[in-house]
């Protein structure tokens, strides 16, 4: 395990060798420890994507801010064969890494798979839930979405633009195109073109002999634990999202027995970022048993 130096001055950062690959996270606060996911995008990272929240939730609670594998300043490259359960094996390392036997979760986007997935692995890791638009919920039962098509097609075709990156976050990420300024697309077209990513892209259609195998495997609509899942789960999706489909905040309420859902109005798939005041109060009263 190697220490960086802090920054902001705030939060540790520390990368933890698990399972043979580096795991990067950030921390501050004290009390139960709450672990953020971050989202799949391009150039995404854990401290840039919930920027807005670390700070209020480390008020009352221990906030572990991971790059997730495939991300930021963690090992690159994620198993194409099961996407979803490489990452929540790295997160459960990640865990087992920082003493914690059981922690919150909450995960945006591909950090809400990772969460979900890890979960359903293993539940008595996990003690509360909040899931933002996450993936993996009922993508096989419909076509990719214009949002989804735009993500996956970033490293393809003529490779890696901040042009594409920039279409992708104005004009499916969120619902306000202005809300997102021109500092943090930069920060993330930068991120999204390291030779390591752009060699190892961590979110991409599954393809080959088995691809069919791992798209069955990736909607968690399929499979039958999620019905028998006792984690308390606070479900949060934009109603204007263009990447995942609103459609599936209704399609895991009917399915997890413990799962309290709130839409967000005019709102797009950034729920923590976009509505951030009213996330932050959601996300902590949920986790602490307030509501």
């Amino acid at each position: 395990m190697t220490t960086t130096p802090t920054s902001p001055p705030t939060m540790r950062e520390t990368t933890y060798d698990v399972g043979g690959r580096k795991i990067f996270a950030a921390e501050t606060g004290e009390g139960p420890a709450v672990l953020l996911l971050h989202g799949g995008g391009p150039g995404a990272s854990g401290v840039s994507n919930y920027a807005r929240n670390i700070a209020e939730l480390a008020k009352e609670y221990r906030v572990v801010v991971p790059d997730l594998p495939g991300y930021g300043r963690s090992t690159k490259g994620v198993d194409a064969a099961d996407p979803f359960g490489d990452l929540a094996t790295g997160i459960r390392g990640l865990l087992d890494e920082l003493g914690l036997e059981k922690a919150h979760l909450v995960g945006n986007s591909y950090g809400g798979a990772c969460a979900l997935r890890l979960a359903l692995d293993t539940p008595d890791r996990v003690g509360r839930m909040v899931l933002m638009g996450p993936g993996g919920v009922g993508t096989t039962r419909a076509l990719p979405t214009p949002g989804l098509n735009s993500l996956l097609n970033y490293y393809g075709g003529e490779g890696p633009s901040r042009l594409k990156l920039e279409k992708f976050i104005r004009n499916y990420l969120v619902f306000n195109a202005a809300d997102v300024p021109d500092s943090a697309i930069e920060e993330r077209y930068r991120a999204s073109i390291d030779p390591e990513v752009i060699a190892a892209p961590p979110l991409r259609r599954p393809s080959g002999p088995g691809a069919v195998r791992t798209l069955m495997k990736m909607d968690f609509t399929r499979d039958r634990r999620l019905s028998r899942l006792p984690v308390p789960t606070l479900v949060l999706w934009g109603a204007r999202d263009k990447v995942n489909r609103p459609s599936g905040a209704r399609m895991l309420a009917e399915r997890m027995p413990n799962c309290d859902l709130y839409m967000v109005a005019n709102t797009g798939h950034w729920v923590q970022f976009e509505r951030a005041q009213l996330f932050n109060r959601l996300c902590a009263d949920f986790l602490a048993g307030r509501r």
